[in-house]
């Protein structure tokens, strides 16, 4: 698929080489949202919260996509605030979830989270934890770990982080699995008897057939025949 091959691409950029090496887990944030220190001011009298934040990112010239489950009013004046802790605070407000996988800003109600049970075989958690970090898909909000039994690991979050999580582990697999050795197809030889007269040499090469090549026999009329005795 599209989705994997690009994947199995970014895997290799980011770390150079095919098998990854994994020397901890380190608590990351995902890809860096680069937003002003500077105090971030929103009055609004009574406005949707979803172009509420639309504008948020018309503002500091961010792409945001915001899921349908995302509802409610903002009212009054805002508190003066950085535009990250603006975003947090509606966030908490809310009850949002909010996850930057370094192009768009994707704004989910808590309630749409998402956990899974992911197979990592033949994928060790310490090469696959490593791929996350590498690509910056990992945050330290949200769950990825492995279980208790050997070969799964869990993983919770927003809809667009568990997105990435699978295809990043899907992209994995594919690149640890053997690829097939084609064998070239043999020549097949078919010996065709036509009556007791005839043979005929058909040669099958991939599937098509060249010849025949005609070979004559010995005609069982040409041959000599013992007399019959007449009565005595």
């Amino acid at each position: 698929m599209l989705i994997c091959s690009t994947i199995l691409h970014m895997l290799k950029r980011a770390l150079g080489i095919g098998v990854f090496v994994f020397t901890g887990i380190h608590a990351t944030l995902a890809a860096s949202l680069a937003l002003p220190s500077t105090p971030y001011s929103y009055t609004v009298l009574d406005q949707e919260l979803s172009a509420a934040l639309q504008e948020f990112g018309n503002n500091l010239n961010i792409k945001v996509n915001i899921s349908a489950e995302v509802k409610g009013r903002v009212r009054g004046r805002m508190p003066d605030l950085s535009p990250r802790e603006f975003l947090d605070r509606l966030t908490t407000l809310y009850n949002l979830q909010w996850y930057y996988d370094g192009l768009v800003l994707y704004v989910s109600a808590a309630k749409e989270a998402q956990s899974r049970l992911l197979v990592l075989t033949p994928i060790s958690f310490d090469t696959f934890k490593a791929a996350l970090d590498a690509l910056t898909i990992s945050d330290e909000r949200y769950i990825v770990r492995p279980a208790p039994e050997d070969g799964l690991v869990l993983a919770s979050g927003p809809p667009r982080f568990i997105t990435l999580v699978e295809q990043t582990l899907n992209a994995l697999v594919a690149q640890a699995q053997p690829r097939a050795v084609e064998t070239p197809p043999r020549d097949s030889v078919l010996m065709l008897f036509r009556g007791s007269s005839t043979m005929s040499t058909l040669v099958m090469r991939n599937g098509r057939a060249e010849g025949p090549n005609s070979s004559d026999l010995p005609r069982q009329d040409s041959m000599a025949r013992k007399p019959e005795l007449g009565p005595q």
